[in-house]
């Protein structure tokens, strides 16, 4: 995957996927591994009360951006592994697809109490309103199409990416209400990159990470899941 984005603080370092990838087909691939920690136990009820206990500050722009691209780029987990579940039939994907919309749920409530327009709207699955995403949605769909440990490959980087860009913009927030969905966030994307990296050993394929650094990959895959509220 080969991508440039610089934008409000994101950016996306153009890197190679180093990889031995194992043809599979839906006859023969091995179950896959489910754990069903996969949303770090983020509940959004919990979640809401404790955003909404914290006062609202005044917010930059950048943090703004932060918030309206995290949004979309959770919605494009969501819908990759919606599109790879349907290709594939693996557990994993719809399991994980249903974190994601958790995830753009708890965004949403950022998005709502700074009375921020959603860049998602109505968008079905697969149309995004940054080009980018858009852009990077249909690569990685095509990737994940290729063979079931492309696609667990995909999923990876997906979260390696997420969590990366999540780091990135923590960097740049102050509110605590931000942080603390971003806190919970990443643990969930943590939690699915342990996942599909089980998936990835599983049908004898390897992971590479692209935006995260060797030593941080190592560091998530080496521990345990975690837990949000």
């Amino acid at each position: 995957m080969k991508n440039l984005l610089k934008k409000s603080g994101f950016i996306i370092l153009p890197a190679a996927l180093i990889l031995s990838v194992v043809s599979c087909s839906k006859s023969d691939t091995p179950a896959p591994v489910v754990n069903p920690n996969l949303n770090g136990n983020i509940t959004l009820t919990t979640l809401q009360a404790q955003v909404d206990s914290l006062q609202k500050e005044p917010v930059s722009q950048t943090e703004l951006n932060t918030i309206l691209y995290m949004r979309e780029e959770e919605k494009l987990a969501r819908d990759v592994y919606t599109t790879l579940y349907n290709k594939w039939g693996s557990t994993i994907f719809t399991n994980i697809s249903a974190a994601e919309q958790t995830h753009m749920d708890a965004l949403l409530m950022l998005i709502n109490k700074y009375s921020l327009t959603d860049p998602v709207g109505s968008n079905p699955v697969g149309v995004f309103s940054d080009t980018t995403l858009q852009n990077l949605y249909n690569q990685l769909v095509a990737q994940g199409n290729t063979s079931i440990p492309e696609a667990y490959i995909t999923g990876a980087t997906i979260e390696d990416l997420d969590i990366y860009d999540l780091n990135n913009a923590v960097t740049t927030i102050d509110n605590k209400d931000i942080l603390l969905v971003y806190d919970n966030l990443t643990k969930g994307s943590r939690n699915h990159l342990r996942s599909f990296y089980q998936n990835i050993l599983k049908v004898g394929a390897t992971y590479t990470p692209q935006y995260l650094t060797q030593a941080e990959f190592d560091a998530i895959i080496n521990s345990a899941m975690e837990t949000g509220f």
